[in-house]
C-alpha cells in the first residue's frame, strides 16, 4: 500500500518518514556505497528540506519497503544543482509541469523475487504507478529522473522505458548517472500495471496506513537495544493478595469484570479465580 507524504500531511507521518530515511541509508550508503549524509542512521539531504512529496510503500507487516521523492523543477533540484554535468552545458529543465523523481529505492533485504506482493518487482511497480498517478492529478506532464544503467534496464523491462534522455551519461562516484525523461501518461501507467498485474487502487487511506505501520512500530527496531526481559519479582501469594484486595474494592460488576480479565491472564491463579469470584459475588 502507498501513501503520499508532503508538506500538508507530514506532521502525521513522522515515524514513517524516519523509517523511510533509514531505508535510504541502508540502500544508498550500505548497499550501493554512495557518499551520502547519514545522521542517526537516516539518510537526508538538502532537497528533503524543500517540501518534496514522498511516495512510500508499506508491506503487509507494516514495514517501509519502498520510496521515491518527487520535487518540482522550478526551484533547486538534483539535476540542476548536483548532476548538472550530465546536461553537457545545456540549461536544466524548469517547469511546473515537470517534476524530478529521485531517491527511489526498495528494501532488497526483505523483498524477494517474482511478482508477488512482497517482491522487489511488485513494490517497484507499485511506487512507479503511485508516482505517475499522483503527478497526473497535480497537472504534471513529465518526470525527469537521474538513474544508472541498471535502473534503466529495470525501467525498460517493466513497461516503463524512458522516452528520451538529457545530455549524456557521466561517471558519478561508483556509478554512471544518466537523466531519463518519462511522460506521466495513461498509456505508461497502463503498461506498468499490465506488467505487474496490479489492477487495484494502490493508494491507502491515511488511517489504514498508520494502523498498518503501527503494527511494525510495536516491534523492536533492528539495531536498537532491547529492553531487558521482565523478571518475576512478585510472589504468587502477593499476587493473590493483590487480586483479593482489588476484587474487594470493586464497586460495580464492570469493575469486577476488569479484575477478572486481568486474573485470567495469570495462569497460576486460574483455580483461585473460580473460588474467589464465587465467594465475592454469589
Amino acid at each position: 500500500m502507498i501513501i503520499i507524504i508532503d508538506a500538508l500531511n507530514k506532521h502525521k507521518f513522522g515515524g514513517v518518514l524516519e523509517e523511510m530515511h533509514r531505508l535510504r541509508a541502508r540502500v544508498f550508503r550500505d548497499r550501493l556505497g554512495w557518499d551520502v549524509t547519514i545522521k542517526d542512521q537516516m539518510e537526508r539531504d538538502l532537497f528533503d528540506d524543500l517540501n518534496p512529496a514522498h511516495v512510500v510503500s508499506l508491506d503487509q507487516d507494516g514495514d517501509v519497503v519502498g520510496c521515491m521523492r518527487l520535487l518540482q523543477t522550478t526551484g533547486p533540484h538534483m539535476l540542476s544543482d548536483v548532476f548538472y554535468s550530465i546536461l553537457d552545458g545545456e540549461a536544466p529543465l524548469r517547469s511546473a509541469q515537470i517534476w524530478e523523481a529521485t531517491r527511489f529505492c526498495v528494501d532488497t533485504q526483505k523483498l524477494v523475487g517474482g511478482k508477488t506482493r512482497n517482491s522487489i518487482s511488485y513494490v517497484t511497480s507499485e511506487v512507479m504507478i503511485a508516482a505517475f498517478e499522483y503527478a497526473q492529478k497535480a497537472g504534471v506532464l513529465d518526470a525527469v529522473a537521474v538513474i544508472d544503467p541498471v535502473m534503466n534496464r529495470v525501467l525498460k523491462r517493466s513497461g516503463n522505458a524512458p522516452y528520451d534522455y538529457l545530455g549524456s551519461a557521466k561517471p558519478m562516484g561508483k556509478v554512471v548517472a544518466m537523466a531519463a525523461l518519462m511522460d506521466c501518461s495513461d498509456a505508461r501507467i497502463a503498461q506498468v500495471r499490465e506488467f505487474s498485474g496490479i489492477s487495484h487502487d494502490v493508494f491507502a487511506d491515511e488511517a489504514v496506513f498508520l494502523e498498518r505501520f503501527a503494527q511494525s512500530a510495536d516491534k523492536t527496531a533492528p539495531g536498537l537495544p532491547q529492553e531487558p526481559a521482565m523478571t518475576q519479582e512478585i510472589s504468587d501469594a502477593e499476587m493473590v493478595a493483590y487480586f483479593v484486595d482489588q476484587m474487594g474494592k470493586a464497586g460495580t460488576l464492570a469493575e469486577a469484570d476488569a479484575v477478572r480479565r486481568l486474573m485470567d491472564e495469570v495462569s497460576d491463579l486460574q483455580d483461585w479465580l473460580g473460588t474467589q469470584t464465587q465467594k465475592t459475588y454469589h
